[in-house]
């Protein structure tokens, strides 16, 4: 089994190179190739996804992503920004679904800014719809209004639009998601506004009539953003559109109290998947040795479960990052009185250490 392996910038190769000690102490034949990707790759190839890069990820089994971005690209033209490596893999690959677990490890419960009662214990599936909507809807652009209260002056417009196939995909991962889970599914919405998602709406119905045994209710989004933070544990798996997707995972993540713990996965119709990190490059503490690598070990885990059909390694691996966090070890981002503050390599050392033991 082939993993394509891409770093990225920031701290995305301290990470990354932990994740991947992790992988090689499992007694497993992978083949691991390494390529640039985001500022790297515009650096060594005046691009952010290099064809080889690409040409690497189309071949491997599996993707391990680690985060691009660095405030000294900002100034390039959009094409050429590290960001633009993420969505161009997820296009070319096919990535539609997107996985974002919130899960709060009960160890870490006085990390989260709200009361304990209200957090620990949470694990919700946040999936998102990953290659359509607003964010890649056509036209979109910069242009002379050609109509409207503002006619005549410069605006901004971008188009949100959702086929009917692609909803209808996104709603299967979703509720089959659900089966495996707490048979309950959320679908977010703005129906009362965009035609887009009255329409979202009427084809995650219609879809539910194959799954009888899931339990779906439908939310607006603003009502699902405050829930997210006033009972978050009421929710099961939520399924929503790319934009709203974005937002609502990132504020899940936040629930957890620390981003530096949560894997996400990207997946095609055939479960092939790019796995990262839900966090960024974080170019401010890049090269200092404090990142927390436990997000991008988690992002192996969910890697080995969903694209490489070796479930019971990705259990090992969840359960020596519970071990490493019941040991009281912690990064700074989770560190809190009375546990012992380590970095970047020493978790990775200890995640190692209790896989050697289990």
């Amino acid at each position: 089994m082939k993993i394509a392996i891409l770093p990225g910038d920031g701290i995305g190769p301290e990470i990354v190179e932990q994740a991947v000690r992790v992988l090689d102490v499992l007694d497993e034949k992978f083949e691991m190739e390494t390529a640039p990707v985001g500022g790297a790759g515009y650096e060594a190839h005046g691009h952010p996804l290099p064809e080889g890069t690409l040409k690497l990820a189309k071949e491997a089994d599996a993707v391990l992503f680690g985060a691009v971005g660095d405030w000294k690209y900002d100034k390039l033209d959009r094409p050429l920004r590290p960001e633009q490596a993420i969505l161009g893999l997820r296009k070319n690959l096919n990535l539609f679904a997107n996985l974002r677990p919130a899960i709060l490890y009960p160890e870490l419960a006085g990390a989260s800014t709200l009361k304990p009662e209200v957090v620990s214990g949470l694990d919700i599936l946040i999936i998102r719809e990953l290659t359509g909507d607003i964010y890649f809807g056509q036209p979109r652009g910069v242009r002379t209004a050609p109509d409207g209260a503002f006619k005549g002056e410069r605006e901004g417009f971008d188009t949100m639009r959702y086929a009917e196939p692609e909803i209808r995909r996104i709603a299967h991962v979703a509720f089959q998601a659900a089966r495996k889970r707490g048979k309950r599914l959320t679908s977010v919405d703005k129906a009362n506004v965009l035609e887009t998602f009255q329409f979202w709406k009427d084809i995650v119905t219609d879809v539910h009539k194959e799954y009888q045994d899931v339990a779906l209710d439908h939310m607006y989004v603003d009502n699902a953003a405050m829930q997210l933070v006033r009972a978050p544990k009421k929710f099961d798996v939520i399924v929503t559109g790319n934009m709203f997707g974005d937002i609502l995972s990132d504020a899940a993540a936040m629930l957890t109290g620390s981003i530096g713990m949560l894997p996400s996965a990207s997946l095609d119709a055939n479960n092939k998947g790019l796995y990262e990190p839900s966090h960024g490059s974080a170019p401010d503490i890049a090269g200092k040795g404090v990142a927390n690598p436990l997000a991008t070990i988690l992002s192996a885990a969910m890697m080995l479960r969903f694209s490489l059909n070796k479930a019971e390694q990705a259990d090992r691996i969840e359960a020596a990052v519970k071990a490493v966090l019941a040991q009281g070890l912690r990064t700074p981002d989770i560190y809190e009185e009375g546990t012992t503050k380590v970095g970047t390599v020493e978790m990775g050392d200890a995640v190692v250490q209790a896989l050697s033991r289990h």
